[in-house]
């Protein structure tokens, strides 16, 4: 009997290509991947800054020394709406008409404008204060709001404030007023009461000088630029605590 040779194993076969592509599909799926994960923070971003939370920079000297020009804070958009607005709130909104002066165009290339719209509209740039002011809550709808009593203190429905967030040295309102806050209206100061052109500036305005509640954009809860500002804006809720509702 003659032996037969003994016959090799057939090699495995291989997938023609399988090698070569693989590195190929895991390039794809990591660009695929980022590109998922960039696009839901934006879309993340930009839900943030419409309903829930927006950044702002200060502008000018209005608030000092609470806020000073260059600070940037975060506003809150939960008030108004799920939750109230209070006497003492540090509120944002869109000016009424005419309290603001023009501000000078910024010459920008067209991209740059993209972009810098782009980045404020998802919340990733603070906003822009070109239509925005500042200021802080003294009246409520209702409220009857005067100065100056006798201790030289602005009053609400009847009873004189202390106000300690004053800027140090600033009178209460070298303006003298006497107004009552029409329904759906707010009644706005700022801290530095000599260098603000606030509510009591536009008393010949409709309104008599208070604002719409809907043009508020929101309260502001916190100082977050510079790092050594970084602060909580706490509402000075104490100040009206012995104010009474409004009598009508």
């Amino acid at each position: 009997m003659i032996d037969e040779p003994a016959t090799e194993p057939p090699a495995p076969t291989r997938r023609r290509g399988s090698a070569r592509h693989a590195p190929q599909a895991g390039a794809g799926s990591w660009l695929r991947e980022t590109v998922i994960i960039l696009v839901g923070a934006l879309v993340l971003s930009f839900l943030i800054k419409t309903f829930l939370v927006q950044a702002f920079f200060i502008p000018s000297a209005s608030m000092e020394d609470t806020l000073i020009k260059g600070d940037r804070v975060l506003v809150t958009k939960l008030a108004p709406g799920p939750f109230d607005l209070h006497r003492g709130d540090i509120v944002v909104f869109k000016d009424p008409g005419g309290w603001l002066p023009p501000t000078p165009a910024v010459e920008q290339s067209a991209l740059a404008k993209v972009l810098n719209t782009a980045l404020t509209d998802i919340g990733l740039l603070p906003q822009d204060s070109g239509e925005h002011l500042i200021k802080r809550i003294i009246g409520l709808p209702g409220d009857h709001v005067t100065c100056c009593d006798a201790a030289g203190r602005v009053t609400v429905n009847g009873v004189g404030i202390d106000e300690p967030q004053l800027k140090p040295g600033s009178l209460p309102s070298e303006t003298p007023f006497d107004v009552t806050v029409p329904a759906a209206s707010l009644w706005v100061m700022g801290d530095n009461r000599q260098n603000s052109r606030d509510s009591r500036g536009h008393l010949g305005d409709p309104g008599g000088g208070s604002i719409p509640e809907g043009n508020v954009v929101g309260v502001a809860f916190a100082r977050v630029w510079p790092a050594d500002r970084m602060a909580l804006l706490r509402n000075p809720d104490a100040i009206f605590a012995k104010v009474p509702a409004p009598t009508s």
